[in-house]
């Protein structure tokens, strides 16, 4: 067993101000994202500018926010939501759902393509390969706040939580991390440099992101107030992945099969 290494959740106190580690972690994964994104916009081939570039990390980054905010509200605690809607807005409360994030950057994603004229695959494709840097932080945060551990286990890296009671668990925070942040950008990243055509790599992620999380979650305990939806195993992650993983299938074969100048047509109209 590991000793969990207990990190005070406040980065930074100033009198009645309270930094989190949580939200310094969204920060530094947006500032990444936006610092590689940029590097890239000045190499030839991109239409678009380093400013441009930056309008669409803004963009995907407001999305991302007020989905995952939305989403955990409607996915995860849409009784209570029912009950007292200005729960929205008390962000301090914790609460984001990836999956309602990743709707929300999609949408925030078909505003800039439409502003800027672009095929809505060539802007997803390109995000894509950033992601995988807030999700790794993410989980970071989530692992210095001990939340949403894993089943009890005796794997010898197993860590005793301090919210989870006396049993060593699954450090799930850090498998999500290594899987959706490191592997999921290293397989992205490569992939990327192989030109693969339009609508290959936004697929690859949603595969990718899908079969990761599906299977973490067999060692992640659900929400409390959610449980297990059925089977005795069921999540509501799982749920939620299942289609990432059907739509990344999808897209990956038409990008295969169809020719570019066909999807590239079909987004411009």
């Amino acid at each position: 067993m590991l000793p969990y290494p207990s990190i005070d959740p406040v980065a930074i106190s100033i009198g009645p101000l309270k930094i989190h580690w949580y939200g310094l972690m969204y920060v530094i994964g947006i500032g990444g994202a936006w610092w590689l994104a940029r590097r890239r916009a000045k190499e030839p081939g991109l239409p678009w500018s380093p400013a441009q570039v930056e309008d669409l990390v803004f963009y995907t980054a407001l999305g991302l926010v007020v989905g995952g905010r939305v989403g955990y509200m409607l996915f995860y605690s849409l009784p209570a939501f029912l009950q007292d809607p200005l729960m929205l807005f008390r962000v301090w409360e914790g609460g984001m759902a990836f999956h309602g994030g990743l709707l929300g950057a999609l949408v925030a994603m078909w505003i800039f393509s439409r502003r800027q004229n672009t095929p809505f695959f060539a802007v997803t494709d390109f995000v894509a390969r950033y992601v995988p840097i807030g999700l790794f932080t993410g989980r970071i945060g989530n692992f210095i706040n001990g939340e949403l551990w894993g089943k009890p286990t005796n794997v010898p890296w197993a860590m005793v939580f301090p919210d989870a009671g006396p049993e060593p668990r699954h450090p799930t925070q850090l498998y999500e991390a290594f899987l959706e942040g490191i592997v999921l950008f290293a397989a992205l990243h490569f992939f990327s440099r192989r030109s693969p055509p339009t609508m290959a790599v936004s697929g690859l992620f949603l595969l990718l992101y899908g079969i990761f999380r599906f299977l973490i979650e067999f060692v992640r305990l659900p929400d409390a107030h959610i449980g297990y939806l059925a089977f005795g195993w069921l999540t509501m992650g799982q749920i939620l992945s299942f289609p990432m993983i059907i739509v990344g299938i999808l897209l990956l074969v038409l990008a295969y099969r169809r020719p570019i100048t066909s999807i590239l047509s079909t987004d411009n109209s």
